[in-house]
């Protein structure tokens, strides 16, 4: 049996998050508000600027926006009603008295105790004071589609970022063409509302560009948004399989990150690992090695 305190500190999972009750219903009025600014953009997008170009014979535009629009209508749609990774309650018989220590790539994890879930998270999994429940590979609680980003919804909320880009820049694109084609036609109502969907187009997409950004730099580097996020030893990041393997598990929903096994206390040995129930009850913080 090996048992080392000194050595390598364990890595400690962020406090919770405050359990205070939230209100449900703003949130999803304002979720539901949501779609509905998208379908009314898109409608007078389609019935002025876009109808215009389409009557002229420029069917590209609309064909190309149309695609975009059921590509971005769908994902957000789905995001709105996926499951985020949700992790089922456990049994109060557990206990928050007993240690579990878990091995991800070399680095050593006490899981903390969830008193709402009633189990041991694992690492990097949060309990969500909006939606009340612990969800796995906790990213963030995207308050625009009024649901908690996670281990399973993750792809669908970078293809919502990534076809929100590409549909705001398209609308932006074709109706900046739309008026150089009519500059030598008097101000009209398609014209004020093609300038309304370009400025709305516009003041969209600088935002979502620079957050796709930010996502797309999370994903290479194994990385998540949320604050409390672990402290890793010395720089190292534990969760990073290299930017290849980080983006097919998260594009294909691989497995959790966890490669190890977990040990208890009082359990003395589990799958080849070993340790003491007396000196883990006096040094919760002492890490155990494979034998």
């Amino acid at each position: 049996m090996t048992l080392l305190t000194d050595a390598m500190p364990l890595v400690k999972e962020p406090h919770p998050l405050p359990l205070v009750p939230r209100p449900w219903f703003l949130p999803s009025l304002f979720a539901a508000f949501n779609v509905v600014l998208l379908v009314f953009f898109s409608g007078l997008f389609f019935a002025f600027p876009c109808r215009w170009l389409a009557q002229n014979g420029e069917w590209a535009f609309p064909v190309i926006t149309a695609s975009l629009f059921v590509l971005t209508f769908f994902s957000l749609v789905s995001l709105n009603f996926s499951d985020p990774g949700i992790l089922h309650q456990g049994s109060a018989e557990q206990g928050p008295l007993t240690v579990h220590v878990v091995w991800v790539n070399h680095g050593a994890f006490r899981l903390q105790w969830c008193p709402k879930c009633c189990f041991h998270r694992p690492p990097r999994t949060y309990h969500c004071p909006w939606c009340n429940i612990c969800v796995e590979d906790f990213d963030h609680h995207c308050k625009w589609v009024n649901n908690c980003i996670g281990h399973r919804n993750f792809r669908f909320f970078m293809l919502l970022v990534l076809s929100l880009c590409l549909y705001s820049g398209a609308m932006l694109v074709t109706c900046l063409i739309f008026l150089v084609r009519t500059t030598h036609l008097p101000f009209s109502t398609d014209k004020a509302i093609a300038i309304l969907v370009a400025v709305s187009a516009a003041g969209f997409l600088v935002p979502l560009s620079l957050l796709l950004l930010i996502q797309a730099v999370s994903v290479s580097s194994a990385d998540r948004t949320y604050k409390g996020k672990c402290r890793h030893l010395q720089g190292y990041n534990p969760f990073d399989q290299g930017c290849a393997s980080n983006w097919y598990l998260t594009i294909s929903l691989g497995p959790p990150y966890v490669l190890g096994s977990v040990c208890s206390c009082p359990t003395m040995a589990y799958r080849g690992m070993r340790l003491a129930s007396a000196s883990c009850r006096a040094k919760p913080w002492a890490v155990c090695f494979p034998s």
